[in-house]
């Protein structure tokens, strides 16, 4: 039987097909897991380790890039070896241990003034519990991210119209772990300890574990092996292929231990990675390709590196902002103070309640032949990104003298760039499974990640320039931490919105290199 008819014979769920309830499930719990943690990262390092914001930053901006970076080379893998159910039961594993890992806090830090100089003291082998569990995560979601979103992909023909639909599916389900997660354990994290935080993260990864591996078969093979006999060979060092994967993984986790403790040495790996990424994929576009396929890979590398600019600002969401909404926010709601975490789940719950209505808007123009096109989206989310930045800073200028401003400037922030979000990244899922040749998707899905990555450091550096000084994890100047995130912010906004508008200007050339995909 093709390819083609037993997709076309695929059981459907709600009209689509039924491995997406499994992708759906299996995502939104290992992003439970993601986003439980991440709400708590950065008040965790400013509050229990007593870091500097801007030592914060440098970690979490670390973290974060790596957790990119990594789905680079799990996509090759599976691509080559593994398939993408095995890449993503590995995925799991690796995940699980990684968020019970961060469950182990220890002794909280402590400043003292010795000889003059204010001195912090950490429990070091917890701490390197902490680095050994965020290396875990690492390796994990490298496994897992980009092969879950190749297994969508691949449910569907590439011309279905369901496929944008699909994808926005799929995000939302994303979303829906990140939204309940960020509210329980950033409640769990900030009221009881750390720990109950940490811990139900993990509780949360092992249900999508469990999930994936027993409801996998509703994939229809669509996540099999490509060549199983390979995994089967002997390796150099007589084991069979498929256990040298596995045994590799532990090193991976070795080496990701070490460089999220060296943020100079991340941002260099993604500089020589992003050159020989790119290289290689604009060597296999010219030598490889038919026309069409070429201009259509290059199209999906210019509009991939639209990312770096929105997500170095949108990822302000889990540091600078989340410090802003602790510091500088008034979180009084019927006279409960919200931990600050608690707020990340609003652009999650903005995702969850707009994408069914993006879903269904996109196939609704489409019929009608005004939708928008993959580039024109691009360009709306990054004006959309800026926008929010400059009506922040509109609302802080209402603040109080004591440096505090009201609740709404930052939901009305999310709300805006949720929106642009719905225009980039569900619909970028899609763009590089249409544009990109079948037999390198893991791959380019990879360079996606890559150049998330890429914004994600970026998002470090622009949060280490809104760091204030701190004491006992407390800024010292409110008024004057509230200015310092309002000048960083506003030039960021003015950037932003800038570059959307020239996106907007080059969209017509680059509709013309898609060949006649949308």
């Amino acid at each position: 039987m093709s390819d083609i008819t037993s997709k076309a014979d695929m059981p459907e769920f709600f009209g689509h097909p039924r491995g997406l309830v499994i992708c759906f499930f299996t995502e939104m719990w290992e992003r439970f897991s993601y986003y439980g943690m991440r709400a708590l990262l950065i008040l965790y390092l400013t509050k229990h380790f007593l870091f500097s914001d801007q030592s914060s930053a440098a970690i979490y901006a670390s973290y974060i890039s790596l957790v990119y970076i990594a789905p680079v080379i799990g996509g090759i893998l599976a691509d080559r070896y593994l398939g993408q159910a095995k890449a993503v039961t590995l995925g799991a594993i690796l995940l699980v241990c990684g968020h019970f890992g961060m469950a182990f806090e220890g002794a909280q830090a402590t400043e003292a003034m010795v000889d003059g100089v204010l001195t912090v003291t950490r429990d070091s082998f917890y701490l390197q519990v902490f680095y050994l569990s965020l290396a875990l995560i690492i390796t994990g979601v490298g496994f897992l991210k980009p092969n879950i979103s190749t297994i969508v992909g691949a449910l569907y023909e590439e011309n279905d119209p369901r496929r944008d639909g699909g994808f926005s599916i799929f995000y939302m389900g994303i979303n829906l772990g990140a939204f309940t997660s960020a509210l329980a354990c950033g409640y769990l994290g900030e009221t009881y300890g750390w720990a109950y935080g940490f811990g139900l993260a993990g509780f949360g990864m092992l249900l999508g574990l469990f999930v994936f591996t027993k409801y996998q078969h509703w994939l229809e093979g669509h996540a099999a092996p490509k060549n199983p006999a390979v995994l089967k060979e002997k390796s150099p060092i007589g084991i069979s292929k498929e256990w040298t994967i596995y045994l590799s993984s532990i090193i991976g986790v070795l080496a990701f231990w070490w460089l999220v403790q060296n943020n100079q040495v991340v941002g260099s790996l993604l500089g020589v990675t992003g050159v020989v990424m790119v290289s290689g994929i604009m060597y296999f576009s010219f030598t490889k390709c038919t026309p069409h396929e070429r201009d259509r890979m290059i199209i999906a590398m210019l509009l991939i590196s639209y990312q770096v600019l929105f997500w170095g600002l949108f990822e302000q969401t889990g540091s600078s902002l989340n410090l802003l909404a602790d510091r500088n926010v008034d979180r009084f709601i019927f006279g409960w103070e919200v931990p600050a975490s608690m707020f990340q789940s609003v652009n999650a719950f903005f995702i969850v309640t707009l994408a069914p209505l993006f879903a269904w808007g996109w196939v609704w123009l489409s019929k009608r032949g005004w939708e928008p096109s993959t580039p024109m989206k691009f360009a709306i989310a990054l004006i959309q990104l800026g926008m929010g930045f400059l009506l922040m800073v509109f609302g802080a200028g209402f603040a109080t003298d004591a440096g505090t401003m009201a609740l709404i400037w930052l939901v009305l922030l999310y709300l805006l760039h949720t929106t642009g979000e719905l225009c980039l990244s569900p619909v970028g899922l899609s763009m590089v499974t249409k544009l990109s040749v079948p037999r390198v998707v893991g791959m380019m899905m990879g360079v996606w990640f890559l150049a998330s990555a890429a914004g994600n450091f970026v998002s470090g550096v622009i949060a280490g320039m809104t760091g204030s000084h701190t004491v006992g994890g407390e800024v010292v100047d409110k008024a004057a931490s509230l200015a310092r995130y309002m000048d960083v912010y506003q030039s960021a906004g003015l950037i932003c919105i800038a570059i959307g508008v020239v996106a907007i200007l080059v969209v017509p050339l680059l509709k013309r290199g898609m060949h006649g995909i949308h």
